[in-house]
């Protein structure tokens, strides 16, 4: 599986519904508004680098009101803090 983050610069006015749409990109698995240089980071997970291209070049750039993107390939997983927290949820239940 190969994860992406994808910056994102809206165009002007278009901030209180980009966040939704971009969240309803298939291959997108979350969205963050953010402060700073761009206004959304979307993460992005693909099997193959093909794929990942057409997420991004294909779907996320065009949706209406993305002015720019950055992508940046994850080469490496460091923490799986997410992923545990995230299969523990019920787990203290008889």
């Amino acid at each position: 599986m190969i994860t992406a983050v994808v910056l994102v610069t809206a165009e002007k006015g278009t901030l209180p519904k980009l966040g939704e749409a971009l969240a309803a990109v298939e291959g997108v698995s979350e969205v963050y508004s953010v402060t700073g240089e761009f206004d959304f980071i979307a993460m992005v997970r693909a099997r193959e680098h093909d794929e990942l291209a057409d997420i991004v070049t294909r779907r996320i750039a065009q949706v209406p009101g993305v002015a720019r993107t950055a992508t940046h390939v994850a080469f490496k997983a460091y923490s799986r803090h997410d992923l545990e927290s995230m299969f523990a949820i019920g787990a203290d239940k008889p």
